[in-house]
């Protein structure tokens, strides 16, 4: 991949991150979600929730642009991978999530993957 490549995938990546953090945050404040018109309206009241909505607009429009010019083979791992993991960092020093064992494997496991994937 491109240098260019790659900055695109990490922006795409981070601005996945943020909104989907900045949705979780949003839910909560909303106090959960009902499914149907009355849990949506209350999930658009949420600044939050509506930031998320908008950041995950704009990694579309820059994961768009990777799609135009890096292999897509080589792009989308290392773009879910890299959000996987970054959410789960996120929820666990945003939200009290807890990290066992079994997740930091997993973690490294991706970590190893990624690098991997790259280098092809």
């Amino acid at each position: 991949m491109s240098r260019s490549g790659w900055f695109l995938v990490l922006l795409s990546a981070g601005l996945t991150v943020a909104a989907n953090l900045l949705l979780r945050s949003g839910v909560e404040r909303a106090g959960g979600f009902a499914m149907g018109l009355v849990g949506l309206v209350g999930l658009i009241r949420q600044p939050r929730f509506d930031l998320g909505i908008t950041l995950y607009a704009m990694a579309s429009l820059v994961w768009f642009r990777v799609l135009a010019m890096e292999p897509l083979s080589i792009a989308y791992p290392v773009l879910v991978s890299t959000t996987f993991l970054l959410v789960t960092m996120g929820a666990v020093l945003l939200f009290r999530e807890s990290l066992a064992w079994h997740k930091i494997l997993g973690l490294v496991v991706i970590l190893a993957g990624i690098f991997i994937v790259s280098k092809s």
